[in-house]
């Protein structure tokens, strides 16, 4: 369980800890629990990381090993923060085939993280999804709401420039 983003703090507050006992306890009793707890969880922190899943590990009585388990195996649970900003590249096979992948290494590169990481400043955060929809302007990528079509790497510099 290596923290590929090491230079993003955990930042908890009481305020959100005592949130998550709250809804531990409320689902403590009821078979099944781990799922609603680790959504409102993510609901609460915005993602999971292991300090949040070790106090629900140990809330819900269940191994760290299985908590962690469940937040890796399903797409809808982050290990880590996302960005202010929240980079998607579609990398479905219309924008692929028009250089979406090379889009994505150039933000991998300029931003200095992987994909599903956040800059250690916590502006942004850089994912690749299947597909936005949009085909006919591919390659697509996104910025939170904003949709950037028939991109070429070169207008990297450019789009990050606007969230600077």
């Amino acid at each position: 369980m290596s923290n590929k983003n090491a230079g993003v703090a955990f930042k908890g507050t009481p305020e959100q800890e005592k949130e998550l006992k709250e809804v531990i306890l409320k689902h403590k009793d009821q078979k099944g629990a781990l799922m609603p707890v680790l959504q409102e969880a993510q609901e609460i922190y915005g993602y999971l990381p292991i300090e949040v899943q070790t106090i629900i590990a140990e809330g819900l009585d269940i191994p760290l090993e299985e908590v962690y388990g469940v937040v890796t195996f399903y797409a809808q649970f982050s290990l880590y923060p996302k960005g202010q900003y929240k980079v998607s590249v579609c990398l479905g096979t219309a924008c692929y085939v028009k250089g979406s992948g090379d889009i994505y290494d150039r933000l991998q590169q300029r931003l200095g993280i992987q994909g599903g990481q956040c800059t250690p400043d916590g502006k942004f955060s850089l994912e690749a999804c299947r597909c936005v929809g949009a085909c006919g302007l591919a390659p697509v990528m996104t910025v939170n709401e904003d949709v950037y079509g028939k991109i070429t790497p070169d207008d990297v510099d450019d789009i990050l420039a606007k969230y600077a």
